[in-house]
């Protein structure tokens, strides 16, 4: 897939369930490769592994260039060797709200306790319906950006954030 990823990014409140309205779910391990112009990203999905690079972001965090390849499990596991340290470890939900899929980030490790849901748009001013357990919007805020949180995870950090969010 290549293209321009217009996406929103928003904080998931504590206490309203999620995990049961998902549609599927996915174990996530991304690692990601030293480049200064851009974020190069190794990812395994359950089975599947890709490669995926990133412009810098544009309008606030909402978007940028994707280029992503799909690639071999070996070959991903060669490639995560040559990563810099810091693997970020989640579940990804699925979560259907009227036309659109919130993809809702669980993640684990040094980063446990984080919350992140995100919706993919066709348009920066396009509609979209949020769910109840979506809550302060992120998008943009580079703390939330899955290569930050590689080098300054969340346990660093999380004091900074409402409780409803730690």
């Amino acid at each position: 897939m290549s293209g321009l990823e217009i996406e929103r990014k928003f904080l998931v409140k504590k206490g309203i369930d999620f995990k049961s309205r998902a549609f599927a779910s996915h174990h996530i391990r991304q690692a990601y490769m030293p480049c200064q112009s851009a974020t190069v990203r190794v990812r395994v999905r359950d089975d599947q592994a890709f490669l995926t690079i990133k412009e810098p972001s544009r309008n606030g965090g909402m978007t940028r260039y994707e280029f992503e390849k799909e690639i071999t499990l070996d070959e991903a596991e060669h490639l995560l060797a040559l990563c810099e340290p810091g693997m970020i470890d989640k579940r990804r939900y699925l979560v259907k709200s009227g036309p659109h899929t919130f993809e809702v980030d669980e993640f684990y490790g040094d980063n446990a306790g984080l919350v992140m849901a995100e919706v993919e748009l066709h348009g920066e001013d396009e509609a979209y319906e949020k769910p109840d357990f979506i809550g302060m919007e992120v998008t943009g805020d580079r703390r939330f950006y899955n290569s930050h949180l590689r080098r300054a995870p969340f346990i660093l950090w999380r004091a900074t954030l409402p409780e409803e969010y730690r």
